[in-house]
C-alpha cells in the first residue's frame, strides 16, 4: 500500500457494503461509497481548476464532506489545508495567505460543489503532499505541516501492525473537529483496518459514553482535558456498560489515571505524537500494568527512533515522518526532528517526559504559540507591551495569561482578541503592570513573571 488512492479503492473491494463512516445527522456511507463520492468530489474540484500541486482550504464541521474531499484532493494529486472552525479573522488570513490555496471550501460554498461522474484517475506519486496541516510547532505562529501520502500509510499501519492492533472488528470514534490531526489519522486507521468510524459533532462530556454505548465503539483516543471533564460528570450505573477494548490517550493525568480504568473498567494506555511526526510512542498491552500512574509514555513504535540529547531535549527519527513546515527551513538536526521536549529515558529505554523547552502553551489539547497571541494584544493602540504566558490550571491543564502594560480596560483587550483569534487563544487571566521583567536583548524575562 503506497497512497491514499490505493488504499481507498483497496477497502471499497474488500468491504463494499459496510459501513465505513457515521457522521452525525444519519450521514453513513459504506466504504464503497466513499470510494465513489471521493472520485465525484475529484471531478468536481477538477471542474473548479483544481490541479495537481495545489492547496484547498477547507472550513467544515464534522461532516462526511470533510473527509471526502481530502480523499478527492489526494486523487488529483493536490493539497487540503485544513482550516478550525474556531478560527476568526487574523487566524483564517494568516492560513489563506501563508498556504496560497487557490480555492476555501465552507459550508455556504458546499452547495456549489456536487460530485460528478466520469473521474479518470491518473498515476499517484506517493512522495506527494496530501495535507497542510497548521501547527504552532516548537515556536511561533502556526506552521504549515507538509504531510504526504507515505505520512498517513506509515502512521495508519503502526496502528494496525502493532498495537492496538485495530481490525475489521473494531468500531472506533472520534470527537474532535475534523480540522484536527487526530480525525484524519482515524480515517486513515479504519480504511487500512476495514473497521467502522464514528465521528461525533464535538467532544460533549455528558453525552460522550451514552454515545460510546451506543455505537458498540471498541476504540477511541482522547487528549487534553478530555478525561479530567469525563471523571467531572456524575457516575452512572451503566459506566462499565460498554464494547470499549482499548482506550488510547495523550498526556493521561498520572493521578487521575487508575480512577479512569477503575471508574469505566477499561485499560487507558499513554500515546504521545506530534502532527510533524505521526504516531510516535506508545505504551503497549505487556506493560500497561506496571505503568498505571506513572505518566510513562512507553516504547518507540517499529518505525521510529528516538534519543535524549545532551540538552534533555527527545529527538525523533526515522520514516513517515512530514516532509518540513511550507516556506520555512528545514527543523532536521543531521537526520533527527527536535520535539521542543525535555526527556529522561529508563533503564529499560522507556520514555518520561518532564518539560518543554518551548514558549507554547497547552490548553485542553491545543497548542497556543505565546507570539502569536502577543502580536494580536500588541496591535491594539492602547498596549505599550505584551507577554503571555501559561499558567497551571488543574482541569485543562494550562490555561493563557497575559501580562499587559498599557492605557486599556481589561473587557476592551478580551472584545479585541475575540474578534481576532480562535476562543481557546483568547486568555482567561489579565495582569495589568506598570512594566514588565526585561533581559540585556529587551525582550521579556518572562521567567520572571510570576
Amino acid at each position: 500500500m503506497t497512497d491514499l488512492v490505493t488504499l481507498v479503492a483497496d477497502a471499497a473491494e474488500r468491504w463494499p457494503a459496510r459501513t465505513a463512516w457515521r457522521f452525525p445527522s444519519e450521514q453513513n456511507l459504506t466504504f464503497a461509497e466513499v470510494s465513489e463520492l471521493s472520485a465525484g468530489y475529484a471531478q468536481a474540484l477538477r471542474g473548479k481548476g483544481v490541479t495537481a500541486g495545489d492547496r484547498v482550504a477547507v472550513m467544515l464541521p464534522n461532516r462526511a464532506e470533510f473527509p471526502l474531499l481530502w480523499l478527492a484532493l489526494a486523487r488529483l494529486g493536490a493539497a487540503l489545508v485544513p482550516v478550525n472552525m474556531k478560527y476568526r479573522s487574523a487566524d483564517t488570513e494568516h492560513l489563506l495567505t501563508d498556504s496560497g490555496a487557490v480555492l476555501l471550501i465552507t459550508e455556504d460554498t458546499l452547495d456549489d460543489l456536487k460530485p460528478e461522474p466520469g473521474f479518470d484517475q491518473q498515476p499517484i506519486d506517493p512522495a506527494a503532499i496530501v495535507n497542510v496541516q497548521y501547527t504552532s510547532g516548537t515556536t511561533g505562529v502556526p506552521k504549515g505541516c507538509l504531510l504526504s501520502h507515505r505520512y498517513w500509510l506509515a502512521l495508519a499501519g503502526s496502528l494496525v501492525d502493532e498495537f492496538p492492533h485495530l481490525t475489521d472488528s473494531d468500531v472506533m470514534l472520534t470527537a474532535q473537529p475534523f480540522s484536527y490531526v487526530d480525525p484524519q489519522w482515524n480515517v486513515v486507521a479504519a480504511l487500512l483496518s476495514g473497521a467502522e468510524l464514528v465521528v461525533l459533532d464535538g467532544f460533549h462530556p455528558s453525552t460522550f459514553w451514552a454515545d460510546v454505548r451506543r455505537h458498540r465503539v471498541t476504540y477511541f483516543y482522547c487528549l487534553g482535558a478530555m478525561p479530567n471533564l469525563l471523571l467531572a460528570m456524575p457516575q452512572d450505573s451503566q459506566d462499565q456498560d460498554h464494547a470499549v477494548r482499548v482506550v488510547q490517550c495523550s498526556a493521561i493525568p498520572p493521578s487521575r489515571h487508575a480512577d479512569l480504568e477503575e471508574r469505566w473498567g477499561v485499560p487507558w494506555f499513554e500515546a504521545f505524537g506530534m502532527t510533524e511526526t505521526g504516531a510516535d510512542i506508545r505504551v503497549g498491552a505487556d506493560e500497561h500494568d506496571e505503568l498505571v500512574g506513572t505518566g510513562c509514555l512507553g516504547r518507540p513504535a517499529a518505525h521510529r527512533e528516538i534519543r535524549v540529547d545532551d540538552a534533555g531535549e527527545l529527538l525523533l527519527r526515522g520514516p513517515g515522518m512530514f516532509d518540513g513546515y511550507l516556506g520555512h527551513p528545514a527543523p532536521w538536526r543531521d537526520g533527527w526532528f527536535p520535539t521542543g521536549d525535555l526527556a529522561r529515558l529508563d533503564e529499560q529505554g522507556r520514555v518520561y517526559l518532564v518539560g518543554r523547552i518551548k514558549d507554547m502553551i497547552r490548553r485542553s489539547g491545543e497548542n497556543i504559540a505565546a507570539v502569536e497571541v502577543e502580536r494580536v494584544l500588541m496591535d491594539h493602540p492602547g498596549v505599550r507591551l505584551a507577554a503571555v504566558a501559561g499558567v497551571p490550571d488543574e482541569m485543562r491543564g494550562e490555561e493563557v495569561k497575559a501580562y499587559i502594560v498599557g492605557d486599556v480596560a481589561e473587557n476592551d483587550l478580551r472584545d479585541w482578541c475575540t474578534e481576532r483569534l480562535a476562543r481557546f487563544k483568547v486568555p482567561r487571566y489579565w495582569e495589568f503592570r506598570a512594566e514588565l521583567p526585561m533581559t540585556s536583548s529587551e525582550r521579556v524575562a518572562k521567567n520572571l513573571l510570576s
